[in-house]
């Protein structure tokens, strides 16, 4: 038999659990919150909710104009994104370069955490106001299409209901501020409601993107242990043409050459010397058509050497959701060059692109003369089975095999009087070319995350065609780096009328929810 003080020792025991109990499983509901996994129905629900919102940040962000070469515009985007940061709780500083500095920031969670290194491109391209159909380029307008099919301006406020077929037009709407303010709205969200994202967070945030990230390669190595991490994810390029949320694992490098092929020391009258002074136009006409068959494909010795893409590749290329005769009548073409058998595969070459040709004058400007040179402006874009270094020089020998010599600035007398064909060739060597495999760790857990919202309507790219300064992390840190798409691909990126349909600036915000909630 138990003493009467036994009894009353389990009875208070027994009173003491039944009151602890409560308040054990109350103290523990915001560690289970912040444990939580994002289902797709709840990711969707919190974009929904934060819509709105993101959108009033990306006007606001938009008004400030980003002109990369301009200090003081450099500096008042600097501001913003520090201002910005710290106020999501992350640490921040500037990585100072030769030239405009860096802004790096970090949340840092537990060391048990892997951790995401996010790239965000805040400068965007030049403007030439006269070719905008709104009085601003930075001040951001919404926009419907109207039932003529021309874009009609929206009077739209915050806190009003949003359309995701309207579209903000502003310069950088889509490259890339929209992409950084989706970011930004997912991280507002954990922040305001005390959630933990599953990973450590780092942030590089780059003011010259535009202008090829001059300094950023050297302050990759020298800050290689601040800016370690498991992964760089790419907030910066425009989705597949199927505008489906998308990946790309890689993206081509760029190099390109200024040709200049001289003429007569000065223009002469096309009467009194038409016949006999040889005109260069001819010359670079003839050089020009050297470069490439009819077909489209690269007559230079070499140019295409080391890229072998296996049936697998080609069976991976050819699975993504594309329409061959759509694409040719949305670009106004009948037929496309023959370097891949589609458009996926000819991604995965390097090319050969005449930008820019200039000689004498046209239009109402024109005149009778023989010009005295011809200027020819060559883009190649890399893959990582050709180094810009590489490609130069064989674009050099081509240039040497077809009769010119080359001098360093402008042919002397002498070197007029002997050589009938004479050129000058400068050229940069600008972002490297780099490729994560798809089926890499990276690749399952991006592919995981994203299919809970999307499901099956996901685009996993091997490459885009453009460039991204992404190859210094890449070739520094030894980790993979994938491109996170938002953007839609009739964004009109650099050209006047640059856009972001409000669908997609909803749907970013959701994969990067998914993200930063997926378990490791």
């Amino acid at each position: 038999m138990k003493s009467s003080s036994c009894k009353n020792r389990n009875n208070q025991n027994s009173t003491m659990k039944k009151f602890l109990l409560p308040i054990i499983f109350f103290c523990s509901l915001p560690f289970l919150a912040l444990s939580q996994t994002f289902e797709g129905t709840k990711i969707r629900m919190i974009a929904q909710d934060q819509f709105s919102e993101g959108v009033e940040e990306l006007i606001e962000f938009l008004k400030i104009p980003n002109i990369g070469s301009d200090p003081e515009q450099v500096e008042q985007n600097l501001k913003w994104c520090q201002n910005r940061f710290n106020n999501l709780n992350f640490e921040t500083q500037l990585i100072q370069t030769a030239a405009a500095p860096l802004l790096f920031a970090e949340k840092m969670l537990s060391p048990d955490k892997k951790t995401i290194l996010f790239y965000l491109q805040i400068d965007g391209q030049p403007v030439d106001t006269t070719e905008w159909d709104q009085a601003n380029p930075f001040i951001p307008v919404i926009k419907e299409i109207g039932a003529d099919g021309s874009w009609k301006l929206v009077n739209w406020n915050p806190g009003d209901p949003l359309q995701e077929e309207w579209r903000i037009f502003g310069r950088s709407a889509s490259d890339s501020k929209g992409p950084a303010t989706a970011f930004i709205t997912a991280l507002n969200y954990f922040n305001s409601n005390a959630q933990e994202e599953e990973y450590n967070i780092k942030v590089i945030m780059d003011f010259q993107e535009e202008l090829g990230s001059p300094t950023l390669a050297k302050a990759v190595e020298e800050n290689e242990s601040l800016l370690k991490a498991d992964m760089i994810l790419i907030m910066d390029g425009t989705r597949h043409i199927s505008n489906w949320p998308t990946l790309t694992y890689g993206a081509r490098g760029i190099a390109t050459a200024t040709i200049r092929i001289f003429g007569p020391s000065s223009p002469l009258h096309s009467g009194q010397y038409g016949n006999y002074a040889p005109n260069p136009v001819y010359k670079a006409a003839r050089f020009i058509a050297s470069l490439k068959d009819s077909s489209g494909r690269v007559l230079i010795p070499g140019f295409y050497d080391g890229i072998n893409l296996s049936e697998e590749d080609k069976i991976a290329l050819r699975s993504l959701p594309e329409n061959e005769d759509s694409l040719k009548v949305r670009l106004g073409i009948s037929q496309s060059e023959a370097v891949g058998s589609n458009y996926q595969e000819s991604l995965q070459y390097p090319s050969l692109n005449i930008r820019g040709l200039r000689s004498a004058w046209v239009g109402s400007e024109v005149r009778t003369i023989i010009p005295e040179e011809v200027e020819i402006e060559i883009d190649m874009r890399l893959v990582p089975e050709t180094p810009g270094e590489r490609m130069i020089k064989l674009l050099e020998g081509h240039l040497k095999s077809q009769g010119f010599y080359l001098v360093d600035s402008i042919p002397s007398a002498e070197e007029r009087k002997i050589h009938p064909k004479i050129a000058n060739l400068k050229y940069r060597l600008g972002s490297l070319p780099f490729r994560t495999e798809m089926n890499s760790e990276t690749g399952q857990f991006l592919n995981r995350a994203l299919k809970k919202v999307f499901g099956e309507k996901l685009v996993n790219m091997r490459t885009t065609g453009g460039s991204q300064p992404i190859a210094p992390f890449v070739k520094t840190m030894n980790i993979p780096a994938v491109s996170i798409r938002i953007p839609n691909p009739d964004n009109s990126i650099h050209a006047p009328n640059e856009n972001l349909r409000l669908g997609n600036f909803l749907e970013g915000i959701m994969m990067c929810l998914a993200i930063l909630s997926e378990p490791q």
